[in-house]
């Protein structure tokens, strides 16, 4: 992995009656290029605690994901809502995610150089037992950490949530160490029937631990109260399902107190 230097830390502090949950927003480089995280901890837990990365949806690194990392703190995680694109690299339209998207996709080893550098960062911080890394992905995000996961990362959990499936990176029978929970809206018309069919034999077929939960008549983004706004304004088919939404956090808690402990 490369080194990843600190440039900045910015910490805030949230009060509540059982948790204090601080966040710091931290600017880091890899290779030549300045990237903007944010973690999140609450400072009541005694001792280390495991870590658990996010990665963002296409639009880049913005509130959503944050807001997943502080979820993450209060759960008694360290969370990181990473950073794929870039310092202020965020989207509001669907043609500047997609060239976001494409600038990070279109470098050969650019997208594993970036998590790598993210993941060596929350496993060296102070608050996190380096031996526990899970990672939640949303969209784009989730795309990624499938990704990860099927060229062997070391990650002791790995959740996504309206990614697309498919990969020219198949994976190959063991190669996947992570247990894996997919969360997918059925009625999302960017992940097709037959992706998901091929997504679960391949996962079949290289011994990987899936559970995968299929909503049905849900759609794309469903986990981002923002997704109905989107829809609306693009004229695309994304839209906010609370229940689906509920539904899949209450079991990625589940499932992390079972992979990762607490």
């Amino acid at each position: 992995m490369k080194r990843v230097l600190l440039v900045a830390a910015l910490s805030l502090t949230t009060f509540s009656a059982q948790a204090e949950i601080k966040t710091e927003e931290i600017v880091y480089r890899v290779g030549d290029q300045e990237f903007t995280g944010y973690l999140a901890y609450d400072s009541a837990v005694e001792g280390k605690r495991p870590g658990v990365l996010v990665l963002h949806e296409w639009w880049g690194h913005n509130d959503y994901a944050r807001e997943r990392a502080r979820m993450l703190a209060e759960l008694g995680y360290t969370g990181f809502a990473l950073d794929m694109y870039g310092t202020d690299k965020l989207a509001d339209n669907p043609d500047a995610a997609r060239g976001h998207m494409n600038d990070l996709m279109n470098v050969p080893g650019q997208v594993t150089e970036r998590f790598e550098a993210a993941y060596a960062l929350v496993r060296s911080h102070p608050t996190v037992d380096g031996e526990r890394i899970g990672a939640l992905g949303y969209c784009m995000g989730g795309s990624i950490v499938l990704n990860m996961a099927r060229a062997g990362a070391d990650l002791d959990a790995v959740a996504t949530y309206h990614a697309g499936l498919g990969t020219q990176q198949r994976a190959t029978p063991g190669s996947i160490k992570a247990p894996l929970k997919v969360f997918n809206g059925a009625a999302d018309p960017f992940v097709p029937r037959d992706q998901v069919t091929a997504f679960k034999a391949e996962m079949e077929a290289a011994g990987a631990s899936l559970e995968f939960f299929d909503y049905p008549d849900v759609l794309h983004s469903f986990t981002n109260p923002a997704a109905d706004g989107f829809g609306e304004e693009f004229g695309m088919p994304l839209k906010y399902d609370a229940e689906a939404d509920r539904d899949s956090w209450a079991r990625t808690e589940e499932f992390l107190r079972e992979r990762l402990g607490r």
